[in-house]
């Protein structure tokens, strides 16, 4: 089939727009729904796509509407009775999920996948930005999350080196066949896809197996996941001694950042800083070095440095509204007990004696009903808790499942608030160091958020 026009249904997805987007670049026609309009959505309709935001056949537009000419790319999110998505099945289109395109437009390319049940998007669009400023033709890029020094999820450049962002949701990344492969978690996590840990476990393992003979595995010191791929290099990285690559001599830096050595198998980089803080970061930029390292050990040192200290970070993840002596907010995307405890401990230690409130929004009544009691304990870290109601994205709700049910088992003090007043909340309290977590909507707050707090950095310094 000569493909002249693609229809997405999810067209709003982070990784759904990385596609759409290449696809723009391609000089085809992008169409597709979403369920709400976004500022992804927004920005891929300056960019040329037509996006309509009810489940309704008659606005699929008629340029999408031959099946000789027009490819569907769905997200697993979109439910079976979709009515949009039943006429697609039933007009005979060509519909393909997003694993199998980002697998398709991944063939003939240097593959470095990035996989994790948390962590993985930090490091991928490090890695990607590594590409950039250490090699001569900069590879390519399908991130999980908007890239601040490229200003995008999607990377387009020369060479072979493509950096993606495999998604273990849905068993996805299966269809990836990478060169160079991190692994950086494999927690509990999507059981309502996969049921139970072990069968999480199992997952990243056939996704082990797929890495292509002669390619590199480099997975996070102490990840449990069986090893069955005989043909390929095996190592791996913590954020101080005990792995093949490690960070050493940490030194904290004022506003959170760092500057450190990196130890890799056959030498030192000395001297690093990385251009965002957070000791978590360190541990995520050792992992995007060390697919650098595997991928061609001839890098230019200086230049690496040169990367590290210029990398922005990505929205929504240590993404920092307020960094000042009075006041610190930062907004992150972290939805899963792991990710919440690691934030939150990398944040009491870059302002050691400070009081650190915690925002959460629970995303998904499954993910709250499966680890409520982790979350809990997670959040128990911090010195406050506000908590907001679910985000229930794809799903209905489920009797009995509610934010309360994390509240009860909070052990400091805990806040129930609702997101439209979440920032007059954060403002009664004048709080020191504020976190908002999650991965729903919370994040349409942290304008307003920073807007309340903003005028009360003044305020902190007379008191």
């Amino acid at each position: 089939m000569e493909i002249a026009n693609v229809y997405f249904l999810g067209i709003g997805g982070i990784g759904m727009s990385a596609i759409a987007r290449w696809f723009l670049h391609q000089g085809k026609r992008v169409g597709g729904y979403d369920r709400t309009p976004t500022a992804l959505t927004a920005a891929l309709e300056r960019e040329g796509a037509r996006i309509h935001y009810e489940d309704r056949v008659e606005l699929i537009g008629s340029e999408f509407r031959n099946p000789a000419d027009t490819l569907v790319i769905y997200t697993p999110a979109i439910p079976a009775d979709h009515s949009e998505w039943r006429w697609f099945v039933a007009q005979g289109f060509e519909i393909v999920k997003r694993s199998q395109a980002l697998g398709h437009l991944c063939r003939g390319k240097f593959v470095m996948a990035v996989a994790g049940t948390h962590g993985k998007t930090t490091t991928s669009t490090l890695a990607a930005w590594l590409n950039r400023c250490c090699t001569a033709e900069g590879g390519s890029a399908f991130l999980g999350g908007i890239s601040k020094n490229f200003d995008s999820n999607l990377v387009l450049g020369g060479g072979r080196r493509m950096v993606v962002e495999a998604d273990e949701f849905d068993r996805s990344f299966l269809r990836l066949d990478p060169d160079v492969a991190v692994i950086t978690s494999a927690d509990a996590d999507h059981l309502d896809i996969y049921g139970t840990h072990e069968a999480v476990k199992e997952a990243f393992a056939q996704f082990a197996e797929r890495i292509r003979p002669g390619g590199t595995l480099i997975i996070k010191q102490g990840v449990d996941v069986a090893m069955r791929n005989g043909q390929i290099s095996v190592y791996r990285y913590s954020y101080d001694a005990g792995g093949d690559f490690y960070a050493r001599n940490a030194e904290l830096l004022e506003g959170g950042y760092y500057r450190y050595d990196i130890v890799c198998p056959d030498r030192v980089i000395t001297g690093c800083r990385l251009g965002i803080p957070g000791w978590v970061n360190i541990e995520n930029s050792v992992a995007a070095v060390a697919m650098l390292w595997a991928a061609d050990r001839g890098f230019d040192e200086e230049k690496l440095r040169e990367g590290l200290a210029s990398f922005s970070g990505v929205r929504r993840r240590f993404d920092f509204y307020i960094n000042t002596p009075q006041r610190v907010y930062m907004d992150d995307y972290a939805h899963h007990p792991r990710e919440l405890s690691a934030t939150i401990t990398s944040v009491k230690r870059m302002f050691p004696g400070r009081e650190v409130t915690a925002v959460f929004q629970p995303h998904l009544y499954t993910r709250t009903r499966d680890l409520y009691a982790g979350f809990a304990e997670a959040l128990s870290e911090a010195d406050r808790v506000v908590l907001i109601p679910i985000y229930p994205a794809r799903e209905l709700p489920i009797e009995g499942v509610s934010s309360q049910m994390i509240a009860e088992r909070v052990s400091v003090p805990c806040t129930m608030s609702d997101r439209e007043h979440l920032a007059d909340t954060l403002a009664g309290m004048n709080p020191d160091v504020v976190i908002t977590f999650g991965a729903g909507n919370i994040d349409a707050c942290c304008a307003a958020v920073a807007e309340k707090l903003k005028p009360m950095c003044s305020k902190r310094a007379d008191e």
